[in-house]
């Protein structure tokens, strides 16, 4: 028996009573929420960047060597803004509609680079995009169309180069567009010889496949004599299709791993998989409509990662979240956010209906989410941007471990050196002896108390550096470098070693207005601000950017009217110059 949910209060509302009761704030309101939960250490922050038709990158054509290097800038310019915010994930749209941003042996130039369907650039997109994230700490996973290979115009502009062409056992036409066909057993060995080619040729750190599903409205999809052909005894039609993504999803998930086993392997799923015990999906989900069984491939261990689709707001969100972080079998769920409807031309959605999200996804325990798509954070759609940087994500985050893969720690660095200097600090380390698959990198810890705690997330100054020397450039030519550093290895896997701590025992000298990591939570709300020559006041700000207290500069700031929590301090001096720095404060039990 079904009770009709809207009898009584919204799915909505119960949910964020609970978190009200949880956290002792009040329910729902019609202003944006405040952040309810404090950034994790472990979380993914994620964007897919979009290349199909160019609506995130690129807009320049590369036509010549001065087009090809605005193209180039655009994507740093992205990417340098995606890194200010502390994303930490991109996934890059590299496989679009049959055609790629790589070249291949397989399939050709997608035209969206060059406005030329087959055209090289005269570069390697995706190696160059591969070392820009990198640089910047960030993951990025190859995202693959899987099934769709575009309209007959499409086709047509790839002429003898088109999968259609070359592989016309493959596919099947469905109104007016090409795909390939899942019913056809070949079809995943054709798509494995293309992760194989991507993953051999290029660092990637996930492989993320999108549209591995049958069309929308499938029912007169043309694999009648593939269903008679392959079908096992008694089998059903809506089985037997949801048999053959299944299929695909493991051989490909195997032949990653048979090559890099350390390389992510995640889907994106309708958002719904189904009716759930607490709402209906209103009957356009994952399961019956495009026929993927994703928590089946959750359950069976063949997704690392899955980022389900959930572009939706109020009961369609909030159940559905639950529903996939309760069958995840342990591995990490990602919603992906819907924020494209922030704009007029898309949604009415309002800023608070993506802030109620990130709130719930926190207090779920869910590892993170994903926005679609990647401009509609950097232009700064109602201010989302500014927001999730201030209040969300204003500490670094590393993604989580994956056990199920390998548990075992690397080894800490070791012979450690910290060089101090006007300017700044250098530290030097040497590697460890692991001989792990992959790699390692480095995560590198700040304090002004030691041992620094690598477990707090506010003193994570650089995640996932790929060197053994670090240099830390403080923002005021007068103050002095932080205290005290520590350095971990970290794993492809994400497991991470002991830290190698640095600078105990050292004379130290005052600490820099310097971001996250100068201030330390402080017992009994003493708060020792640097030394900023010439200063005259402080101004207090909460993690919503509300002003909660103006007072004189002192070195030693008392704060014991002010609840334990995030606030932000700016120190102005008498040339009303101002400097930026965050304070944590603890109480004494």
């Amino acid at each position: 028996m079904r009770v009709k949910v809207e009898s009584y209060i919204p799915l909505t509302k119960w949910l964020f009573l609970l978190v009200a009761c949880v956290v002792g704030l009040p329910p729902l309101s019609a202003d944006p929420p405040e952040p309810l939960f404090l950034p994790r250490k472990h979380e993914v922050r994620a964007v897919w960047l979009t290349t199909v038709k160019g609506l995130d990158w690129p807009k320049t054509r590369a036509v010549s060597a001065e087009s090809r290097k605005r193209q180039q800038q655009e994507l740093i310019d992205i990417l340098d803004d995606l890194q200010a915010a502390n994303i930490n994930t991109v996934m890059l749209q590299t496989r679009v509609r049959g055609n790629l941003i790589y070249p291949s042996q397989y399939e050709t130039w997608s035209e969206v680079f060059t406005g030329k369907a087959g055209e090289d650039p005269g570069y390697d997109l995706l190696a160059f995009a591969v070392e820009e994230c990198h640089k910047r700490g960030m993951e990025l996973h190859a995202w693959i169309v899987t099934f769709p290979l575009g309209s007959k115009e499409v086709q047509r502009d790839l002429q003898g180069k088109s999968v259609v062409k070359r592989q016309p056992r493959l596919v099947k036409r469905f109104r007016d567009n090409w795909y390939l066909n899942p019913g056809h057993p070949e079809t995943k060995y054709y798509l494995a010889s293309l992760v194989r080619e991507l993953i051999s040729r290029y660092d990637v750190d996930g492989v993320h496949f999108d549209y591995i599903r049958y069309p929308d409205r499938p029912r007169r999809f043309p694999d009648a004599a593939d269903f008679k052909r392959y079908r096992e005894p008694g089998e059903e039609l809506a089985d037997w299709r949801r048999r053959n993504i299944t299929e695909i999803v493991r051989h490909l998930y195997h032949e990653v791993k048979q090559l890099k086993p350390w390389v992510k392997v995640s889907s994106a799923p309708l958002g719904k998989y189904r009716d759930t015990r607490r709402y209906p999906s209103r009957g356009w989900n994952a399961y019956h409509a495009v026929y993927q069984e994703a928590q089946v491939w959750m359950k069976e261990g063949v997704q690392d990662m899955i980022f389900p689709m959930l572009y939706y707001r109020g009961n369609d969100f909030y159940p559905f979240v639950l529903d996939w972080q309760e069958q995840s079998e342990g591995r990490v769920v990602v919603p992906g956010l819907g924020i494209y409807f922030l704009d007029p031309s898309e949604g009415t959605w309002t800023l608070a209906d993506v802030e109620q999200q990130l709130n719930f996804i926190r207090w779920a325990g869910v590892s993170g989410e994903a926005h679609f798509r990647s401009q509609f954070l950097t232009d700064r759609r109602l201010g989302l941007y500014d927001r999730v940087k201030r209040d969300y994500y204003y500490t670094k985050a590393l993604l989580p471990a994956m056990p199920w893969l390998d548990s075992i720690a690397p080894s800490t660095p070791s012979s450690g050196e910290l060089v101090r200097s006007a300017d700044g600090v250098t530290l030097q380390w040497a590697a460890g002896s692991d001989d792990t698959q992959g790699g390692v990198c480095y995560n590198i810890y700040a304090s002004a108390v030691y041992p620094v705690d690598t477990d707090n997330p506010h003193h994570l100054l650089a995640a996932r550096w790929r060197d053994t020397l670090y240099t830390h450039i403080l923002p005021l030519p007068s103050s002095a470098p932080l205290h005290y550093y520590a350095v971990t290895t970290m794993d492809r896997c994400g497991n991470e070693s002991a830290p190698l701590q640095l600078g105990g025992g050292e004379a130290v000298g005052d600490a820099p207005a310097d971001g996250a990591f100068n201030l330390l939570p402080v017992c009994d709300g003493v708060v020792e601000l640097p030394h900023i020559p010439e200063a005259v006041q402080v101004i207090l700000a909460d993690g919503c950017g509300r002003k909660v207290a103006q007072v004189p500069y002192h070195r030693r700031l008392k704060l014991t009217k002010l609840p334990a929590g995030f606030y932000r301090a700016v120190v102005v001096d008498n040339k009303g110059r101002t400097y930026v720095t965050n304070a944590f404060i603890n109480r004494k039990k």
